[in-house]
């Protein structure tokens, strides 16, 4: 490796700094009652079910029904609308179309004591009922129900171009249709209601039997949520709780306040030991794996505010610690074989570029072989959706179904952290050392654990 310039390890050092008081405090100003954010700090993590506390739980349908991924995706949108009735906003839904199941998870609300999971579970996963009502309110008329339809299907009108949702009728559908448009043409509106929840209302512009459209400002995702809504909504298969968990934001918050704060002593302690047993390359180790700190809290706060934040479990913050645990593996394999190299005779910078490059193979190694189990991980705990479920599906199919996605924050954060190995631990490490070695007071050999001779 050619010569580093001596500025570049201030360069790479204060970048660091940056980064690190930046992903913790973040950057943010308060307008009375409006926050603009910058960057986002540690205070924007979004806190997992076993951290924050709540229900993680798996539908599936009731007596081995095989549907369709259809079906799913309506049980999905149905899901959605009951939440919504429940005030419950802040959840992540996952279809799994291998093992036929719908994983809910949702945290508990700020300052929540009286919710019942096992009453909110049960008003969730009824069978949804979908009806057509006339007029715009629940209190109207039914017309008749979601089961009516035999079909929906989103269409492109060839005048305007726009999204419309075409539907046909079973005879029973047609008549009543027929009878309520007739009333309500050119003077009221139909509406469709899941749950009790409105779906769409439209109004009567012509008479209709057994086949209609539905028009609207639809984008192409609202009219094929509306399709599903339609050819679903009364769901042909009634869902069953396969198993949930709970958890209180009691026991989260003090397993949380208890893994950081063993951390943050392991790390000092370690940043310790580094620089004591390897001097000046354990001093630029330390500075790296604060870098590779900060890069795991950017990874899961999302840091830029067009970033989505990760949600981080128990889990998740083990991944962290361990990941950093190989960062300082990693620097420890360098600093080792720098010191034989310079006890075998080689020259301070022939050492340094001669370190680095044997230790290379080894963290290489170790790093892709965590790499596969994090992919694994991801794959076997993550939403049925993700690259690597994906991808691993084949495989993971003849398995059950997974229950929780905690897991699945520990192979991120873990894949993050073998990520930032490279990055920090072999990268900046190497900048930064090569560059302190062009400092003539930097250049005796015992600095790097070599003997003087």
């Amino acid at each position: 490796m050619k010569k580093v310039g001596k500025p570049i390890f201030f360069i790479v050092a204060i970048l660091i700094l940056f980064l690190f008081v930046t992903s913790v405090f973040g950057i943010s100003e308060q307008y009375g009652d409006y926050k603009g954010i910058y960057l986002k700090g540690g205070d924007d993590i979004r806190w997992g079910i076993d951290i924050r506390g709540g229900v993680d739980v798996t539908f599936t349908p009731k007596d081995g029904v095989d549907v369709t991924d259809e079906e799913l995706a309506a049980g999905e949108e149905a899901l959605k609308l009951r939440l919504a009735a429940l005030n419950i906003t802040d959840y992540e839904i996952y279809p799994d179309s291998t093992n036929d199941s719908l994983v809910l998870r949702f945290p508990w609300k700020e300052d929540e004591t009286d919710f019942d999971p096992q009453a909110a579970i049960a008003e969730i996963g009824t069978t949804s009922k979908l009806v057509f009502r006339k007029g715009e309110t629940v209190e109207g008329e039914q017309i008749m129900e979601g089961k009516n339809v035999t079909t929906a299907k989103v269409m492109v009108d060839d005048n305007t171009g726009a999204y419309v949702v075409a539907f046909e009728l079973d005879s029973t559908g047609a008549a009543a249709f027929k009878k309520a448009t007739t009333e309500l043409l050119n003077k009221g509106s139909i509406s469709i209601w899941l749950d009790d929840e409105n779906v769409s209302t439209a109004s009567v512009s012509a008479v209709i039997s057994n086949k209609g459209t539905i028009t609207g400002n639809f984008t192409a995702e609202e009219a094929y949520n509306l399709a599903r809504k339609i050819n679903y909504g009364a769901l042909p298969y009634e869902m069953e709780t396969e198993n949930f968990s709970t958890i209180s934001p009691t026991m989260g918050d003090a397993a949380k306040d208890a893994m950081i704060l063993g951390g943050a002593i392991a790390l000092l302690l370690v940043c310790i030991f580094m620089i004591l047993r390897y001097r000046l390359p354990g001093f630029v180790a330390a500075i790296c794996i604060i870098g590779q700190v900060a890069g795991s809290i950017i990874a899961v706060s999302g840091y830029l505010p067009i970033m989505n934040s990760f949600t981080l479990t128990l889990p998740g913050i083990a991944g962290i610690i361990l990941g950093i645990g190989m960062g300082v593996d990693a620097n420890i394999i360098t600093a080792s074989r720098i010191r034989d190299e310079l006890q075998s005779g080689r020259s301070l910078d022939g050492a340094i570029d001669a370190g680095y490059n044997r230790a290379f193979s080894a963290i290489l190694d170790g790093n892709v072989s965590v790499l596969i189990v994090a992919a694994i991980l991801m794959g076997a705990f993550g939403p049925a959706s993700s690259a690597f479920s994906v991808l691993l599906s084949p495989i993971f199919r003849w398995f059950g179904v997974a229950t929780t996605g905690i897991i699945y924050s520990f192979g991120y954060t873990l894949l993050v952290n073998v990520l930032l190995n490279f990055v920090f631990g072999v990268l900046c490490s190497r900048l930064m050392l090569k560059s302190l070695s062009g400092f003539r007071c930097f250049r005796k050999v015992t600095y790097y654990g070599g003997d003087e001779k």
